[in-house]
């Protein structure tokens, strides 16, 4: 594969000093111009200031790249032709010279192969309501049932099939741990409802995880640590509802389907709560960003030779 990882990554990993892997979609396509690329430069700051190096991830004229610099950042964030790619779709990508933005199966791909061990997110993608008849579920569960990172997100989005995606999760042998909470987060919502088997309550804890993982070897999946977002920050529960049950019937009667339906309903929740979804789903990847580099410094410093990698 034809991998370019940024001069500063590269040192970070050789030396041992933690990284901190960024998805590019949020960028490309969850955020509206121009805000999208203030926040990506944001986000890579936050990692800074935690003790970490970001390594933003997308491809670039067929050229996976992991550490974008300002003029990567800037195109994936301003050209209106980068593609959403997941990890399925990087090799015509390469093979074909496009430019795309990573989704959480993609970035998470490149960074394991490069020895990234801990990446940040918005939610991951899930088992999609009415599964039952579409079988449509994301490729980022079985994806994450197949490399050795740890994803701190804020759930899955609250559009899915929360239950049918935990119990997928637990088929697939990948290890959920709720941080701070007794309970799946719900993506804009701090609790799901649903709840979950094992809690941390801090990065020394997470990082002591991923060492006996480490210890234990063997299958390889990823960790997820499902951070919520805090009360204060939430969308309002009865909007949230209201507004998904809306969303839904509209996506119904509308037709929508297939890949079609995350980002109907996303843009459903933002443009009728005014973007408060919006807000929201910020507050969550602003407080992930900063725990997946408490986390990785955490785990840098517990190894015996304060190697953050492999």
């Amino acid at each position: 594969m034809s991998t370019q990882v940024s001069e500063e990554v590269r040192e970070a990993l050789h030396e041992g000093r933690p990284v901190v892997a960024l998805e590019s979609t949020i960028i490309a396509h969850g955020l509206p111009r121009p805000r999208n690329l203030a926040v990506a430069l944001e986000l890579e700051e936050a990692v800074r200031a935690g003790g970490a190096v970001p390594a933003t991830i997308a491809v670039v004229d067929g050229t996976a790249r992991v550490g974008l610099d300002r003029s990567a950042l800037t195109r994936i964030a301003e050209d209106p032709s980068v593609r959403k790619l997941g990890h399925r779709d990087l090799a015509p990508a390469l093979a074909a010279g496009v430019t795309g933005a990573t989704t959480v199966s993609a970035t998470a791909w490149l960074a394991d192969a490069t020895g990234i061990r801990v990446f940040a997110t918005g939610g991951l993608g899930g088992v999609h309501r009415g599964w039952t008849e579409t079988q449509d579920e994301s490729a980022d569960l079985r994806l994450l049932a197949r490399v050795g990172i740890t994803v701190v997100c804020a759930g899955v989005k609250s559009i899915l099939d929360v239950p049918a995606t935990l119990q997928r999760l637990e088929t697939l042998g990948v290890t959920v741990v709720g941080y701070g909470t007794g309970h799946f987060p719900g993506f804009y919502l701090a609790s799901s409802g649903e709840p979950v088997d094992w809690t941390l309550r801090s990065p020394g804890e997470v990082a002591e995880v991923i060492r006996a993982r480490d210890r234990l070897g063997g299958a390889r999946e990823a960790l997820v640590v499902a951070r919520p977002v805090p009360v204060a920050e939430q969308l309002d529960p009865a909007l949230h509802d209201r507004v998904l049950a809306d969303a839904l019937a509209a996506a119904e009667e509308k037709g929508v389907t297939g890949q079609a339906v995350t980002p109907f309903l996303l843009e459903y929740l933002t443009v009728h709560t005014e973007g408060a979804s919006l807000e929201a789903n910020l507050a969550a990847v602003r407080g992930n960003v900063r725990l997946a580099a408490d986390i990785a410094v955490a785990y840098g410093k517990g190894l015996p030779d304060g190697s953050g990698g492999r």
